[in-house]
């Protein structure tokens, strides 16, 4: 059974950096193409990043040039380099596969982003 763990969140000035985690079990990891989405208060979630298990790489008009996803296969994990945050990026932020094979999701990482 899939299990999705993400951690890094936290409240950060605007301009200021966070650096996200995910790690999965229950998958084999290296088949899947992953992804970073978010959720902003009262929107819906949306897809942001993902990464294929060779590298390829793709972002939302919204992060590109400031976000940048990686994974390590040996750790089954995920992860968010989120630099030159700006309040819009406020919001819990999830990742899964790209595209979805499940309905479940984890329970996230807050991110605010506030003076």
């Amino acid at each position: 059974q899939v299990q999705l763990v993400e951690s890094g969140g936290g409240l950060v000035q605007p301009g200021g950096s966070l650096r996200l985690s995910c790690t999965a079990s229950g998958i084999t990891f290296t088949y899947y193409a992953m992804g970073w989405y978010r959720q902003p208060p009262g929107k819906s979630r949306e897809l942001i990043a993902s990464m294929t298990s060779g590298g390829r790489t793709n972002y939302a008009d919204s992060v590109k040039g400031r976000f940048t996803i990686s994974r390590d296969n040996a750790k089954n994990t995920v992860y968010l380099q989120m630099n030159s945050l700006k309040s819009e990026d406020t919001a819990n932020y999830y990742c899964n596969t790209h595209p979805l094979y499940t309905n479940y999701w984890g329970q996230g990482t807050q991110v605010t982003v506030s003076s």
